[in-house]
This record gives C-alpha cells, structure tokens and sequence, in this order.
C-alpha cells in the first residue's frame, strides 16, 4: 500500500492559472479548420471561430493562449494579417508543409478568439527575421489608445478600443529557427528590442518574456543573463534583466528526431521510456531555475515553460509538417506528470503552454471538417483545472515502489495537491504502471474530511478516441474511494489519473 501524506496547512506557493495554459501557430490545421474556419463556413461558427471548439476550450477553464509562434513567428509580418482580407498577403509558410497561408487569421482575429475564451493574451514577437520599427508599432497598434499613426490604423480596421496585451514574447527560439544565433548575441538584441515594447497603459502593462534555453542548455541561460543584467542597466533591487518571463522549451521524445516513434504503435519499453522522459522536466527546471536564483533570488522572473508536450511521427498519410498525431492514455500520463511538476515548482514556474491546442502535436482536441473530439489529454487537463489559483500545499509519497525497464525506471505513483479559497483540497495523482493497480492511504493533518468527490480518467496504454468513436477514453466519476478517519482510501488503476476533491 503507498501512503499518501497532505499537510493540507503548510502551503507552499500561489499556481498561477497560466501553468495551464496553451499554444497556437500557424501549423497544420491548428489554426485553420481547427479554430479559424472563417464566417462562411457550413462549420458553425461565431465571427469564424469554431463554435464547438471553442465551447469545449472554455470548460477547461484556459487562462492564457500563446500566437502566432512557434517557428513561424519569427517570419511573421503582422501587417500582412490585417485589413480587409480579400487584401492581405499570402505568402508562403516555409517551416510548416510549405504550403501558403492567406493571413486570414490575424491580429484582429486572435484578439476574437481570445474574447470568446475569455482568457489572456501572449503574443510572440518577430525578431529573426523583423526590426524593432515593426515590432514596436505593433505594440502601439494593439495597446495605444491615443492618436498616433497605428493606433488610427487600428480603428480604421474596425477596432476603436485598444486590446491588452499580457504577454510579449520578444523572438522565439533564436537559438534555432529564430536566428540561429549566439546567446549573447540574442541578449544583446532583446535588450534592444524590449526596449521600444512600450508599457502605453500603465496600469497594464506588458509583462516580457525573454527567449530561453532549448532542453538542457544550460549556458544558453547563463549567457542570456549575464548579458541581460550587465551593465549598463537601471539597477535597484526591483531590476531583473529587463525581463518577466524567460521561457523554456522541452518535448518528450521517446525515439530519436528523425524517428521519434509512433503515436500509437508502442510497447511498453517505449511506454517507461516516454514516462522517464516526462520526469526529466522535473531536473530542467531545477537546472534553470539554480541559474535564475543568482540573478533572481527573490524569483521575480518566471519561468515560461511555453512549449511542452510530446512529439511523435506524424499518422501515416498526412502532411508530415503538418505534426498531426493521435492522442492515447500516454499522453493523458504525460500530461498529467507534467502539470504535477509545474504544480509543485510554483515558486519559479509562472506559466506554460501545452503545444499544440488543436490538431498539432499533443493537442486537447482534433477535428476532422465538422467533426470534432476531446483526447485524453483534455480530460486531464479538465481533471487539473481546481488547481488553477489554488494553494500548493505539502505532499509526500512513500511506498509507492518503482516500475519501468532499465535505464528508465520511474516511481508508480506523482502527485500534486493544492487547496482552494473554499478550503477544498484537490489531489491529482497518476499511476505510471502500466499493469499494476496500487492501493492508496490519504492523510490529512488535519481533522476528518466529510465528503470526497473523484473523477478518474484510465484505459489501455494505446487506447485513445477516434471519430468514430469519440468517447472510447473519456473522464469518469472515481467510485471506489472511501472517507477514513484521516483522510481518503482508494485503488488508483494501472494507467490512470485520477482527482479527487476533499472538503
């Protein structure tokens, strides 16, 4: 039996809801036919957004959408994608499948989608292959509300009202497709650049995000600090490095790039490789992070793990750079694994973004012209979303054994658990075996719990949703679980999720 202890009372740090947010490029159909299908379409739709996508992107709860990159942002000229758009430019997308895209999805239509949703903003600024003039007054189209030349732009385009921008992503992954560039090289340019990202409400200003490490780079964070708080520099204890946020990107990759492996077609090799993988965030952020706390004791800066997730071949017969894959319970494990570890690195972790949100890599949803299904992966994240503005409190596990084959052996069991404003506790526990179910003992330091509500998300390591058959893995009501004198008892099934609310 493992042994589940919660110090429901030692809290350990504020999960800002933007941990769990997403990504979306222009890649594949992410953005056209999965969100943006246009006012004509016979898909319904509200100003082009897809009505069923939308509705289901919002019972999650998402708190922040990254646009419109990605690789592509670094070649995206945003006045390509405004005005009327029988008038905008097409051009062609050279990362992704080479095919052209028509702008049709632009500032204004992002700023649409993100009002639908009803969540934040983080839009990723072109510094590989733009200038700063551009950049700069892309900032003053969005956000200035005075007169000026791009702020009257604006409002001849239909937009009278600035929008907020939250987030500013100046460049992405400069270190590759974004310029492949030097770190000090880069840091030298996003002091420029973030310069000229004018906070023109100041009472809401534009948090900035800075391009940071691929994986294990660690001298790329080093380098890019060192240059950002090298003098000259405004200095003060409230200085840090001219920046908010320095982003982190990592995907688990059970192959090799050029064979990454399949999406569904796995054993269980591949199956402890993936979990192993999926921990290893764990030691990223720890690595990151020691770097930061020279610079950022007091951890003003975030870090902004804004692309994470899995990345297998592409399904047989499609575009292969469209990145289009199917989504089993290994996703939904990896998710879940994943989510756990930002939880409980809170302090540091202010924001991520699963990649992709539709159609693309590890996506929430899937669709297929009118159709459309909800992947495992979206029921974890369904699963998580109490935890959004929630409380980090102290956890440990013991008992739980090890599982996995060797040179990739991983602990059974990874939790999280916060507690809300209401005093509900919320634990969200995975069980990496993909044969053995654990019993499970909950306790709480504190008195006796007088209701518990589960829901619990499991299958076969393979299993996933297909169009025919939507709701094959889908999110379920956790009956066996029993309220004890300290806490909760229960069996968490081989290859599941489960979360449970205690009150």
């Amino acid at each position: 039996m493992a042994k589940l202890y919660v110090n429901e009372k030692k809290k350990k740090g504020y999960i800002n809801p933007e941990i769990y947010g997403h990504f979306s490029e222009h890649l594949g159909r992410c953005i056209y036919e999965g969100l943006f299908v246009g006012e004509d379409s016979h898909i319904p739709n509200k100003n082009g957004m897809r009505t069923d996508v939308v509705e289901a992107l919002k019972r999650l709860q998402i708190p922040v959408l990254r646009w419109p990159g990605g690789c592509f942002a670094d070649e995206y000229h945003w006045k390509d994608g405004i005005g009327p758009k029988e008038g905008r430019k097409r051009m062609v997308n050279t990362h992704w499948g080479g095919v052209v895209e028509d702008n049709s999805f632009g500032t204004h239509e992002f700023f649409e989608l993100c009002e639908q949703l009803g969540c934040k903003t983080y839009i990723n600024g072109n510094v590989g292959s733009g200038t700063v003039q551009e950049m700069s007054e892309w900032v003053e189209y969005m956000t200035f509300d005075g007169v000026s030349p791009m702020a009257e732009l604006r409002r001849r385009n239909g937009r009278e009202e600035p929008w907020r921008v939250d987030y500013f992503g100046v460049g992405n992954e400069n270190w590759g497709c974004g310029g492949n560039m030097t770190p000090e090289y880069y840091a030298n340019l996003y002091r420029r650049y973030q310069t000229y990202v004018r906070h023109y409400d100041k009472a809401a200003p534009v948090k900035k995000i800075c391009g940071g490490p691929n994986a294990d780079d660690d001298n790329w964070t080093k380098k890019v600090l060192e240059t950002c708080y090298a003098k000259p520099n405004p200095g003060g204890k409230n200085f840090s490095g001219f920046m908010d946020g320095l982003s982190l990107h990592y995907y688990v990759v059970p192959g090799d790039w050029e064979h990454k492996g399949s999406a569904t077609g796995f054993d269980e090799a591949d199956w402890y490789k993936t979990m192993h993988k999926a921990l290893y965030m764990e030691e990223l952020i720890k690595l990151h992070g020691a770097i930061m706390d020279q610079y950022d004791p007091d951890k003003k800066i975030g870090l902004i793990v804004d692309e994470w997730g899995d990345w297998f071949d592409v399904e047989p017969g499609t575009n292969p750079g469209f990145l289009y894959q199917q989504n089993t319970m290994r996703d939904a494990l990896v998710a879940a694994v994943s989510l756990n570890i930002f939880n409980r690195h809170c302090d540091r972790v202010k924001m991520a973004c699963i990649a992709q949100m539709v159609n693309v890599l590890q996506s929430v949803i899937l669709t297929e012209d009118e159709r459309m299904l909800l992947t495992p992966t979206y029921h974890v994240f369904h699963m998580y979303r109490g935890h959004q503005g929630a409380e980090l409190v102290e956890s440990s596990l013991s008992g739980e054994g090890i599982v996995g084959v060797e040179d990739c052996e991983v602990p059974a069991l990874q939790e999280s658990v916060s507690v809300r404003e209401d005093g509900t506790v919320l634990v969200t526990l995975a069980n990496l075996s993909v044969r053995d179910a654990c019993p499970v003992e909950l306790m709480l330091t504190e008195k006796r719990p007088e209701t518990v509500r589960a829901a619990i998300l499991t299958g076969k390591m393979q299993a996933h949703n297909t169009f025919e058959e939507p709701e094959r893995v889908k999110e379920e009501v956790f009956e066996d679980v029993a309220l004890t004198e300290r806490g909760v008892s229960f069996t968490i099934p081989a290859c599941s999720v489960v979360s449970l609310e205690i009150r």
